[in-house]
C-alpha cells in the first residue's frame, strides 16, 4: 500500500507542474511577440514544459524505480527551468515582478520533486 502523503505530494506536484507548464507557454508566447527573443524563450519552453510530462509519464512507471527516474528527470528539468529564467531576469527579458512571480512556482515545484525523489530513495 503507498503512503497517503506521497500520494498527495504527487497530486500537488502533477497538477502545480501541468499550471506551471501554461504558465510557461504564455510567457514563450510573450517573450516571442513582445521582446522579439527567441532563443532562451525556446529552451525555457522546452524544460518548463517537460517537467510536467516527465510528472505525468512517472504516474503510468512501471515499477518503482522506473517511477522514481521519472520523478527526477522531473527534477532535474525544473533546476534547468529555473536556470533559464533566472538568466532572462538577469538579461532583463523578464521583469522583477514577472520573475519574482514565476520562480515562487518554480521553487514550489522543486521542493515537492526533491522530497518525492528522496521518499522513494529512502524506501528503496
Amino acid at each position: 500500500m503507498r503512503n497517503e502523503k506521497l500520494e498527495m505530494k504527487e497530486n500537488a506536484v502533477e497538477r502545480k507542474s501541468f499550471d506551471f507548464a501554461v504558465r510557461i507557454v504564455n510567457l514563450y508566447k510573450y517573450l516571442t511577440v513582445e521582446k522579439k527573443e527567441f532563443v532562451l524563450s525556446k529552451q525555457l519552453l522546452r524544460s518548463g514544459t517537460s517537467i510536467g510530462a516527465n510528472v505525468s509519464e512517472a504516474q503510468m512507471g512501471q515499477s518503482k524505480p522506473d517511477f522514481n527516474s521519472k520523478m527526477y528527470i522531473a527534477l532535474k528539468e525544473a533546476n534547468e527551468t529555473q536556470y533559464w529564467l533566472k538568466l532572462l531576469h538577469k538579461t532583463e527579458y523578464l521583469t522583477e515582478n514577472e520573475f519574482d512571480s514565476i520562480q515562487n512556482d518554480i521553487k514550489e515545484i522543486i521542493a515537492i520533486l526533491m522530497s518525492i525523489t528522496k521518499s522513494v530513495k529512502m524506501r528503496n
